[in-house]
């Protein structure tokens, strides 16, 4: 299979995986990789996973990316809280959660980093179509809870006046019965505490 057959049996593809060529080409000589990459055609994002390398970059396609790569998986944390303007810095990396172990992987246009969470808590995500595709970010709520949950020691208001929280987004976007009902699922007393004062901090309690 040459290169243009090759990039036409994957045009929907995002990124893709040793398994995706495989199912189109079952023979697939994988030192192809390797000389098109050389070549400047493919991009290697990490280990057996791929994109081309004129694959046009925004946040939604490094949202799907960071998807496809780390599954299962969804966009939180600093990246979702600045996604819905929560916070006003650009975010050094593309954060999200899994079920999976921590993990991070940099790319030549971007990090990819992983947060571990209990299977259970993985929920609280929306799918966003972004051309026929779909990427999952956590909802304002989680993404808080999640922020919250993985930086422990986030608990004083000095801490909550460095995150440069908007106030006003906040108490515009927060579902504050959505937040309590997740909250719950955390079943984490400590949690708990820390996010009442946080609510008190931004008004909203």
């Amino acid at each position: 299979m040459n290169f243009l057959s090759f990039k036409n049996a994957l045009k929907g593809f995002v990124s893709f995986k040793l398994n995706d060529i495989r199912k189109i080409d079952p023979g697939f000589d994988l030192r192809r990789l390797s000389e098109w990459q050389d070549k400047g055609f493919l991009k290697m994002i990490r280990r057996g996973h791929y994109i081309f390398s004129d694959l046009e970059l925004n946040e939604s396609v490094l949202f799907l990316i960071a998807n496809n790569i780390y599954s299962p998986s969804y966009i939180s944390m600093e990246m979702a809280l600045a996604y819905y303007n929560l916070i006003p810095e650009a975010v050094y990396g593309i954060t999200s959660v899994s079920s999976c172990k921590t993990n991070r992987f940099k790319a030549d246009f971007g990090e990819f980093i992983y947060r571990h969470v209990k299977p259970q808590l993985m929920f609280g995500y929306k799918l966003v179509g972004h051309k026929g595709q779909n990427f999952k970010i956590a909802e304002p709520e989680k993404a808080i809870l999640d922020f919250f949950y993985l930086n422990a020691h986030l608990d004083t208001k000095e801490d909550f006046a460095g995150l440069r929280i908007n106030s006003e987004e906040f108490k515009e976007q927060m579902d504050r019965d959505k937040l309590k009902r997740y909250l719950v699922a955390f079943c984490n007393k400590r949690l708990e505490k820390r996010i009442s004062k946080f609510l008190k901090y931004t008004n909203h309690d």
